[in-house]
């Protein structure tokens, strides 16, 4: 089953988090320094926020998935409606070690969906692409997919 996944990038954590906190009536699932998210059943949605330098408001939106069919199943309806992909085999990004497919909407909305394996003790790690803002081509125009952690 797919869990609906926002990204806010935000000025003030504290104040967000607790903001966000009162909103869904618990605390985040994990918190960090830099980052909270919140893995609630009612909405089922995975929740997170960050203040990693970025512009505030929406960041990504996407599915989180359980396994690798699912993950493929939605990277195949993207490809199949002419939207280019970046799949990362191994990624560590938010705290999490993870298995992606990225792509955007025609607006430039970037849409991410992944399957977690394990936590981790850090924001970005240093695999084959994690940590690296990708393009995506899109016909003639290039989308520029701004991944939860890139610097």
């Amino acid at each position: 089953m797919k869990r609906f996944h926002v990204h806010v990038s935000v000025p003030d954590i504290e104040e967000s988090v607790r903001f966000y906190s009162t909103l869904f009536g618990v605390p985040p699932t994990t918190r960090k320094d830099d980052y909270a998210k919140w893995m609630l059943d009612d909405p089922r949605v995975n929740f997170a926020i960050s203040n990693k330098g970025r512009e505030p408001g929406v960041d990504h939106l996407g599915f989180q998935v359980e396994d690798d069919a699912e993950l493929n199943a939605v990277a195949e309806r993207l490809k199949s409606a002419d939207e280019a992909i970046l799949e990362q085999e191994a990624t560590v990004c938010c705290y999490a070690e993870s298995k992606k497919a990225w792509a955007t909407d025609p607006v430039g909305i970037p849409w991410e969906t992944f399957r977690t394996f394990c936590d981790s003790t850090v924001y970005g790690g240093n695999t084959t692409q994690a940590c690296q803002t990708p393009r995506i081509a899109k016909g003639r125009k290039a989308f520029e997919i701004k991944s939860c952690c890139a610097p």
